[in-house]
């Protein structure tokens, strides 16, 4: 399976604050992240994290990955660190990737798009970054954990959803 997520914010404090977070402190915001991911997320799966992983406070980020399920993958998002870029733990490190997932082609990013290659012709933008404040365009999917119940998601899962027009 292949599962995409973003804005995990690790150890980063200010979601607490300034997304709402839920949780007491970022030990039960970081604690209750990994185990979200871990229950959907296999360790033969892969996962597409869009962006702003961790902040560089956090410690080793080789060390979060490992403790993470999947093969994971990184969009560069405006809040990773080198320490998060440059993190041995990541299958592919980049800031834009295209793919063909279930006959969709998909047009990852970090940042919502407001037109994106093929558009016209059905093509997916999945992002992060807005933290799902941002009203989306059609075929647009807000990935990041503030608008999926702070835990990864499949394609078939986004599609799935029902949207207002």
């Amino acid at each position: 399976m292949i599962y995409f997520t973003g804005d995990t914010h690790f150890a980063d404090p200010r979601v607490l604050r300034i997304d709402r977070r839920p949780f007491p402190d970022m030990t039960s915001h970081d604690v209750t992240l990994i185990r979200n991911w871990n229950e959907i997320v296999d360790p033969q799966d892969d996962i597409w994290h869009l962006g702003d992983f961790m902040s560089f406070r956090g410690g080793d980020c080789d060390q979060l990955l490992s403790m993470l399920n999947g093969r994971k993958h990184l969009i560069i998002g405006n809040n990773d660190p080198p320490t998060t870029t440059e993190a041995t733990g990541w299958a592919s490190v980049q800031h834009y990737s295209e793919m063909t997932l279930d006959d969709h082609l998909l047009i990852l990013c970090h940042y919502p798009f407001r037109t994106w290659n093929k558009m016209g012709k059905k093509s997916i933008n999945l992002h992060g970054h807005s933290h799902g404040r941002l009203k989306p365009l059609p075929r647009q999917y807000d990935v990041g954990v503030d608008a999926q119940g702070l835990r990864p998601v499949s394609l078939q899962c986004l599609l799935s959803t029902k949207r207002e027009p």
